[in-house]
């Protein structure tokens, strides 16, 4: 394979994160932007299209498995029964491809499942410089403000390559003045890192099996040890609590709003509008502060998003207007308007210069153009043709107690406030129904439904039943006015 498509690539995602605090959710599962920490180290390497991409999981295995299974169909997770260190890890991920009769020849590329901001444009870099060097293997490496706690990387003075990784606790002054840092992913070639895994040893305090030692391991065969540094030294920050993580959330979506303000999407304030990886947008689109996108959504041409909206998985067309709504898997057409205050959900459609306005939930339903549900209604499983108007306070009465039943308005039909909907129902189209209406039958095409008692008045009941109160008195008033008049 080429240095632009590596033999393999392994991802290291078995730990279990104690520092996470988290009983119920392992440290690669948790969320960030859109993505899982793992699924964000699965997509990066996906783009590198290796030969074979490999999962080493552990901790919890059983819901990381799942997860990978739902979301990386091609990932082959390999299971580390007892994490006994990134060697071990690493090794049992080769030793299952040579159990699949898989033999790594060409580059490998060593990860891990909790680096969420490291982009494939850098692992394919450390790839091409890892071919081009010849090196037995290339640490990817960085230059950071606040060396602390890092290994240190030593470099040969004449030709760069690394002679050693100093930890900082066995680090001497002129060694914990250097800046350049291992990040602890690699690139290797297969075969020669096949064969050192094999040469760990685990005489250290922790007892453990370490991937760092493969270095001194090939430098000490000849192989040349190379180095590469990171363009941005946030590419490598792993996730080891909560703080970390977001810590990396703020870092990517700010990443990700900057990618898409030059692509021509306005974002008025980055500080409060927040973007998942997936969400896509064509120029000239218009998000207001306060604004959540999640998922696969998008926003067409010139549309405009918030303030104080959040969007998952949801369509909103060319020149839409969504303002302070909620929106989950909806369609919204082009030149249509949401809100103030509306929640669609449930696979809405909303036709092109269609209204969902304030106070408006509508779910699982279809809108057609220029059709308009003004305010303070629920349209729930309902069918509402084009240019249709929905009066105000209206509901669907869709559950039966077993089963939602639809409800059909026609086109250019003319529906009364306050009317109650009992599904299954069909208005027709062209039709009217009376303000106050409760609306069990179907309602034929032109004509008018009305379902309401006749008023009656009860003349003197107030000053009968509520003497000495304030509506009696002004009902009194008003009534000497009438006599003298």
């Amino acid at each position: 394979m080429s240095a632009n498509h590596p033999a393999a690539v392994i991802v290291l995602a078995a730990g279990e994160g104690s520092r996470m605090k988290s009983k119920a959710l392992p440290k690669v599962l948790h969320p960030i932007c859109g993505r899982s920490l793992v699924g964000h180290a699965v997509a990066t390497a996906q783009e590198l299209a290796p030969q074979h991409l490999v999962v080493v999981i552990g901790h919890l295995k059983e819901l990381v498995a799942d997860h990978l299974s739902a979301t990386c169909p091609d990932v082959r997770a390999v299971v580390q029964e007892q994490q006994h260190g990134t060697g071990h890890a690493a090794r049992i991920a080769v030793e299952a491809l040579a159990a699949a009769g898989i033999t790594l020849d060409g580059t490998v590329i060593v990860t891990y499942g909790d680096t969420p901001l490291l982009p494939a444009e850098t692992l394919r870099a450390l790839a091409e410089e890892h071919a081009a060097r010849g090196n037995g293997v290339t640490v990817l490496t960085a230059e950071v403000p606040d060396p602390t706690g890092y290994g240190r990387i030593v470099r040969d003075a004449e030709d760069g390559s690394v002679t050693r990784i100093v930890e900082h606790r066995d680090a001497g002054a002129e060694q914990r003045a250097i800046h350049e840092i291992n990040s602890g992913v690699y690139a290797f070639e297969g075969k020669l890192l096949a064969d050192a895994l094999t040469r760990i040893g685990t005489d250290n305090v922790q007892g453990e099996e370490y991937l760092t030692e493969t270095l001194e391991i090939l430098r000490s065969a000849g192989h040349r040890v190379g180095a590469m540094v990171a363009t941005d030294y946030r590419d490598i920050l792993g996730i080891n609590d909560r703080v970390q993580l977001a810590e990396a959330r703020r870092l990517l979506n700010d990443r990700l709003l900057e990618r898409a303000m030059r692509a021509g999407v306005t974002v008025v304030d980055p500080a409060t509008t927040w973007m998942d990886v997936q969400v896509s947008y064509e120029p000239d689109a218009v998000v207001l502060p306060g604004t959540q996108l999640h998922g696969a959504t998008h926003l067409a041409e010139g549309c405009q998003v918030g303030p104080n909206s959040t969007l998952t998985d949801a369509v909103v067309g060319a020149g839409a207007v969504v303002s302070n709504a909620t929106i989950e898997r909806a369609t919204i057409g082009a030149g249509a308007t949401v809100g103030p205050y509306a929640y669609l959900r449930g696979g809405v459609e909303l036709g092109e210069r269609g209204k969902v306005g304030t106070f408006v939930e509508v779910k699982k339903s279809s809108i057609g153009a220029g059709a308009k549900v003004p305010h303070l209604s629920y349209m729930g499983d309902a069918t509402i043709g084009e240019g249709a108007n929905i009066g105000a306070a209206c509901v669907t009465a869709n559950w039966d107690g077993v089963n939602k039943n639809r409800t059909v308005v026609g086109a250019h039909a003319r529906i009364g406030s306050d009317n109650m909907f009992v599904a299954p129902v069909t208005i027709g189209d062209g039709a009217y129904t009376g303000a106050g209406s409760v609306i069990d039958s179907d309602v034929p095409p032109g004509a008018l439904g009305v379902s309401r008692a006749r008023q009656r008045n009860i003349e003197g009941w107030v000053a009968r039943k509520r003497p000495g109160t304030a509506s009696a008195e002004a009902a009194a008033a008003a009534l000497a006015e009438q006599q003298e008049a």
